[in-house]
């Protein structure tokens, strides 16, 4: 046997495993992506929501200071606005902040993370939106009127 003679069983397989690891690495790089990034965008949704349940929360606190002064426990839908949008800006997230109906504060928040591997196939960032509820005291009968 010379030197450029090889045995037929080892040139019928060469090169085999180049062309199954071409195939089989994107794919998993997406899968993984999928995992990985995927777990970072349940902990942004959840994150928005937490932020915009606080910021609900923190509207909900603002007290009308002349009714507490009267003896009686209010909510001032303005001041309810004003504090649930300050807790936003102060935890960076943009959000929205409306009184619907006089009595339930509506918080909603958007959340922008980059992405980790998914930005190889062109998706470089998720956006989430949160959103939080506080119901408004706005008169001593819970809310039935006089």
């Amino acid at each position: 046997m010379t030197s450029r003679e090889r045995p037929q069983g080892q040139d019928a397989e060469r090169g085999a495993l180049g062309v199954f690891l071409t195939v089989l690495v994107p794919g998993l790089l997406l899968i993984i992506g999928l995992a990985v990034d995927g777990g970072v965008k349940v902990a942004a949704t959840q994150r928005a929501n937490a932020i915009a349940d606080e910021a609900a929360r923190a509207g909900g606190q603002a007290l009308d200071v002349s009714a507490a002064l009267a003896g009686q426990v209010l909510v001032d839908p303005a001041s309810a606005v004003a504090a649930a949008q300050d807790y936003l800006d102060r935890n960076g997230v943009q959000g929205g902040v409306t009184v619907v109906d006089g009595d339930t504060l509506t918080v909603t928040t958007t959340i922008t993370e980059p992405t980790t591997f998914l930005g190889l196939i062109g998706i470089q960032t998720m956006t989430v939106e949160g959103s939080g509820i506080a119901d408004l005291i706005t008169d001593q009968s819970g809310g039935a009127g006089p």
